[in-house]
């Protein structure tokens, strides 16, 4: 094929047979017709008129039947996204000719095609090089005839989605001043689907920044008024979403009709269309994070709260979607394309021991909503989802406020002869867990009993949604008696993780890592029974509940720690870990969630992990030393798969674990191989994950072996150093641990080392919001520091005294906050006019101790005494009375260092 000279491009009759024949051979079902297909066109696009056949069949060859005419269009839209930059300039001129000839082609499934490529073309081309683009297109707008008011406005529509940061830019406000006030004025078009287009447009500036659409707001607002009613369900929806963004960047604008706008969207919360319907419940949660929701919402909640969890029942569709009649399921294998992809999370270490990451400090809980349901084979959110999301979040408005009008209906559902009806409501006690539970615990004696009974309906879904229920009440559950609530409910919980249903399995495995997180050691006593029954799982569970069987196992571990280390529990539970371990190839990703649950059990067995240590170690240093190999490679050679980096990490993180676990008596697995040297290369990797797991090992290496680690100093600390980046919050977490355990070990000769990384410390401690485990491991390595270099850091102390007292006050005694609180002390001698403005905080935070060890408590006895002495017993008082009455208590019954009249006071 050649392209002619002229303007007027005509197709060689025999060429647009061959394409023609190619495009109808596309469709066929046969595997190996598509793959010769695709080969055929491959070959096709390296001829630059290629791309003019595609158009034309597109929109000139009518006599073609739909299908084919819109193939040939969604495959030059695939050419125009990867190759659109080498199209010769009368090619694009031809087909951007084209497009705008038919967009109003008589066939709807052409038009969409014509708009999505015209979009595409515009996005990959840049708006601002087709200037007759909009022009056209709105000129088309009034053209009168209904195919080309649609198919201009599918065009637009697209385009106001695909380019609107372009369409914001300075150089298209002309467009704008027309087009905006235009799209409003078809508010009122006749045809549905163009007032539907219309409002889309407009929506997708309410987020924007251009100032045009806020010219016309009272015209929009009006406008959007008049179509709240409108017949059709997608205005409709549009509107409800038109709605929800004006609340969040124009609530003022709305206030003055707040009282019918909530009457509207009540009712279309109970629209018959059910993406309608869910539109219209993001409201809610939209509005429950204005600070004016409490008093505007409040006489709604009575009307509001009976949709919510009308909302939250399963539909009928609902439920055949989810096989909700097939009551055992456990035989049947899980498809390949079921078993959900595991996404490891990297190790977050910290000498603060908070048992959550830094990362997992900056979740929002919206996203257990998700679990609520246990629907996952349906749409990721749906109606019943949001309902669900919408309570809980109202719950934490409106707290016990919101139970007398949700308790009589949640008491009659209950009750209800319909399973559907029942578990809506035990979904909704879910959902107010977090936000009522204090005004949930005068029935809790008698709901958790109930709740627990309903772990035995025969219907899955029930069971389902009881364990999820049940897990948002544990922390209450493990503060009673253990025999009327906690063996009750632990006992239940660990049948169901037996049951015959995979979806019960995975809700109850789920429910029962959330008890072990609260419960921890309350669980030791039941440890036998509750190994048999996650070792008895093994033989039951298919691949997908393998992975939250590994993850219950690897909690369980977490909780109880070195109490998992008994010979009569190790025989029970590692060798199913082990023939899983055994069974599964190098690149199986199914080795990430063992790999994290063995890391965890290893650092809980210590000792006792022994006999597996060396297999596993050595596999894991297999595993990271390929994956940088095969990353060479493909540095080397860019057309390699490139490797996946996960492989690395958990692999780094379970040696962490065991190097955790065994402490020094790693030496010997250390030594004998090269992990020193991969994990100064693992440290410096582009990937933060990697880095972060580096970090993490790094620490607890220097605890275990740090004569190993010595001679490297000089390479490592650099290293930290460059990591001490707070906006990538977990490797500056580790980095920051990993520096207060080496300064543990080194003392005194970390001194050259400390103007790499002490101004980042002390500008980290002292930034706005930073989380709370950084911010608990930043103090504390400061401390650490400060104890074996007090001279050095000492002069800096009045830079961050008062955020390291009140990050520390609040985490409990243990080794690291002692050496952190001596590093203060030894700074203090050095240089107590540094903490002279902020002494008040030092001494809340000594008062935060509840058995510091005799020496430390001492050392705090001589500073309090030496500023006593240091002001004056009038000073002193004087000072001390503002001090609050618990502060004053705890330093006089500890210290006695108050005057008589304060420590009466």
């Amino acid at each position: 094929m050649t392209m002619t000279e002229s303007t007027t491009w005509t197709p060689n009759p025999s060429d647009l047979q061959q394409i023609l024949q190619l495009l109808r051979d596309s469709q066929s079902p046969d595997t190996e017709m598509q793959r010769a297909v695709q080969q055929k066109l491959e070959e096709l696009n390296k001829f630059a008129d290629f791309n003019n056949y595609l158009v034309y069949v597109l929109t000139q060859l009518r006599s073609e039947d739909e299908p084919t005419r819109s193939l040939s269009g969604l495959i030059l839209k695939n050419n125009v996204k990867n190759h659109f930059q080498t199209f010769p300039p009368e090619v694009t001129k031809y087909i951007k000719e084209e497009c705008l000839k038919c967009v109003g082609d008589r066939s709807p499934l052409i038009r969409a095609t014509i708009g999505i490529l015209t979009t595409t073309i515009a996005s990959r081309g840049g708006l601002e090089n087709w200037p007759d683009l909009l022009p056209s297109l709105c000129f088309m707008l009034d053209s009168g005839d209904p195919e080309t008011v649609e198919g201009a406005f599918g065009a637009l529509q697209k385009i106001c989605e695909d380019s609107l940061e372009t369409l914001e830019m300075d150089a298209m406000t002309e467009y704008l001043n027309v087009l905006i006030p235009k799209f409003i004025v078809f508010f009122k078009h006749p045809q549905p689907k163009i007032r539907s287009h219309a409002l889309a447009c407009v929506n997708q500036f309410i987020f924007g920044r251009c100032s045009v659409l806020w010219n016309h707001m009272e015209s929009f607002i009006n406008s959007l008024f008049t179509l709240a009613s409108d017949s059709d369900a997608e205005v409709r929806k549009n509107v409800c979403r038109a709605l929800v963004m004006l609340l969040e960047v124009k609530l003022d604008k709305l206030l003055p009709h707040m009282d019918q706008i909530i009457g509207y969207v009540l009712e279309r919360s109970q629209d018959k269309d059910e993406t309608v319907a869910l539109e219209a419940c993001e409201f809610w949660l939209t509005f429950a994070e204005q600070p004016v929701c409490k008093d505007l919402l409040r006489d709604f909640i009575p009307k509001l709260v009976p949709v919510l969890v009308k909302c939250m029942r399963y539909s009928e569709i609902d439920i055949i979607l989810l096989r909700g009649d097939v009551e055992e399921d456990q035989h049947i294998p899980d498809l390949d394309r079921n078993i959900k992809p595991r996404f490891h999370f990297a190790r977050t270490q910290g000498s603060a021991k908070t048992g959550e990451s830094a990362d997992d400090e900056e979740a929002s809980d919206d996203e257990n909503m998700g679990d609520s349901g246990d629907d996952d084979t349906l749409s990721n959110w749906n109606l019943r989802k949001c309902s669900a999301a919408g309570l809980d979040v109202l719950s934490n408005v409106y707290h016990e406020d919101l139970l007398p009008s949700l308790l009589p209906i949640l008491k009659e559902k209950l009750q209800s002869s319909e399973w559907e009806e029942t578990e809506s409501a035990i979904l909704a006690l879910g959902a107010i867990a977090e936000g009522c539970m204090k005004g949930m615990v005068p029935h809790l004696p008698e709901l958790i009993p109930f709740l627990i009974n309903s772990l035995n309906s025969k219907k899955a879904l029930v069971r389902s949604i009881t364990c999820w229920t049940l897990s948002r009440y544990t922390h209450w559950v493990i503060q009673q008696p253990h025999e009327t609530c906690l063996q009750p409910l632990m006992s239940a919980l660990l049948r169901k993780i037996l049951d015959g249903n995979k979806r019960v399995q995975k809700a109850a495995c789920s429910a029962f890592a959330t008890l072990e997180e609260e419960a921890r050691t309350e669980l030791v006593p039941y440890l036998p029974y509750i190994l048999e029954t996650l070792v008895y799982a093994f033989k039951k569970y298919q691949a997908n509940n393998l992975l939250l069987l590994y993850d219950a196992i690897g909690t369980l571990a977490d909780a109880v720690g070195n109490h998992l280390n008994r010979p009569e529990f190790i025989d029970m539970l590692m060798p199913p870990l082990i023939e899983k371990w055994n069974a599964l190839r190098d690149d199986d990703k199914g080795l990430f969630p063992l790999l994290e649950c063995l890391s965890s059990v290893a650092t809980a067995l210590q000792a006792g992990f022994v006999p597996y240590a060396e297999p596993v170690f050595t596999r894991c240093k297999t595993l990271v030393q390929l994956t940088l190999q095969q990353e060479a490679a493909y540095k080397s050679n860019p057309e390699l798969e490139e490797p996946d980096k996960d492989f690395m990490v958990v692999a780094i993180d379970l040696m962490s674990g065991i190097v955790e676990g065994l402490g020094p008596s790693i030496e010997g697995l250390v030594t004998s191989s090269n992990v020193i040297s991969l994990l100064f290369q693992c440290m410096k990797d582009v990937q933060p994950e990697v880095r972060q797991s580096s970090f993490a090992l790094l620490g607890d290496l220097t605890k275990a072996t740090f004569h190993i680690l010595q001679p490297n100093i000089g390479e490592i600390m650099p290293v930290l150093a460059e990591n001490l980046v707070p906006d990538l919050i977990s490797v500056c977490n580790n980095a920051i641990w990993a520096i207060g355990e080496l300064a543990m070990k080194m003392g005194n000769s970390i001194e050259p080392y400390i103007p790499l990384f002490l101004n980042q410390l002390i500008e980290i401690i002292n930034r706005p919001s930073i989380p709370k485990t950084l911010m608990e491991n930043t103090a504390i390595t400061l401390g650490r520091v400060g104890f074996v270099c007090p001279a050095v850091v000492s002069p800096y102390i009045s830079q961050f005294i008062r955020p390291w007292c009140t990050s520390l006050r609040n985490i409990r005694d243990n080794e690291e906050k002692d050496s952190a609180f001596r590093g203060a002390c030894a700074m203090i001698t050095v240089n107590p006019g540094g903490v002279l403005g902020d002494f008040i905080f030092f001494c809340d935070a000594i008062a935060s101790w509840s058995n510091p060890k005799p020496d430390l408590k001492e050392m705090f006895y001589i500073i309090l005494m030496s500023f006593k002495q240091q002001v004056g017993d009038e000073s002193w008082a004087k000072f001390t009375s503002q001090f609050p009455n618990l502060l004053k208590e705890r330093l006089q019954t500890h210290y006695g260092v108050l005057p008589p009249a304060a420590a009466a006071h």
